[in-house]
């Protein structure tokens, strides 16, 4: 797990000392710099300090639980702030969607075993920070129609209006850009967004896309029941 050009911050955070000490030592075992808060006002705190790659985090904690820690930490470091694993016992379809809603990108389940832990956690760390300059360096960004996808600030510009927009719903309208009037399966969508390493719910792309149109408008992403999704060209 262990990155040529530098190792990971990632902050575990959790109420259970016996889980931050076993997921501490799995991971600084890989090369990762481990740090770790007991609930979610500390992580905040942490988060501005420390800066960290990867936030790992329970999400029945005290003081400050973690959904309503991910949506602090969101709004005052970005899109372009830590990623966010939920590792909970909750497995119901509501608090998948409530962690992906606050702006989660990952969401396991306990119990889970050392090794599918550590291949998740380097799924996504390899997935957002693959080296500290791109080899040939990256496409800036997308224009189509009216809108324009500026990857380098993590922004779009709506008909003239700019919006700061979540790293995983910027991904999937980057997707659905790169090719517009180009249908895009579930399962497509699923691979290129959240990397086939990642299991994510049902009703996950459901959420993205509700979220993608309020915040852009509903005439640029199409439907096709039981296909996928494509971005219309609007002139």
């Amino acid at each position: 797990m262990r990155n040529s050009s530098y190792d990971y911050r990632i902050l575990v955070v959790d109420d259970e000392n016996d889980v931050s000490e076993f997921l501490s030592y799995n991971l600084e075992r890989e090369g990762n710099s481990v740090a770790t808060a007991s609930d979610g006002l500390e992580a905040v705190a942490v988060t501005t300090r420390w800066k960290p790659h990867l936030i790992i985090m329970d999400i029945m904690m005290p003081v400050m639980d973690g959904i309503e820690a991910c949506s602090e930490i969101r709004a005052s470091e970005g899109p372009s702030g830590p990623l966010i694993c939920f590792l909970t016992a909750r497995g119901e379809d509501y608090s998948q969607i409530a962690g992906f809603e606050a702006g989660g990108d990952d969401y396991i389940v306990k119990p889970v075993r050392p090794k599918v832990l550590l291949q998740r956690v380097k799924a996504l760390l390899k997935r957002y920070y693959p080296s500290r300059v791109p080899e040939g360096g990256v496409d800036s960004g997308l224009t189509v129609g009216g809108i324009i996808l500026d990857r380098e600030k993590y922004t779009v510009s709506v008909e003239g209006r700019d919006h700061v927009i979540p790293r995983k719903e910027f991904e999937l309208l980057a997707l659905l850009m790169s090719k517009p009037g180009k249908v895009f399966t579930r399962e497509e969508i699923y691979s290129k967004v959240w990397g086939l390493d990642v299991v994510v719910g049902e009703r996950t792309i459901d959420v993205h896309i509700r979220k993608l149109r309020e915040r852009i408008g509903d005439r640029y992403i199409q439907t096709l029941k039981g296909v996928g999704y494509k971005f219309r060209e609007v002139t």
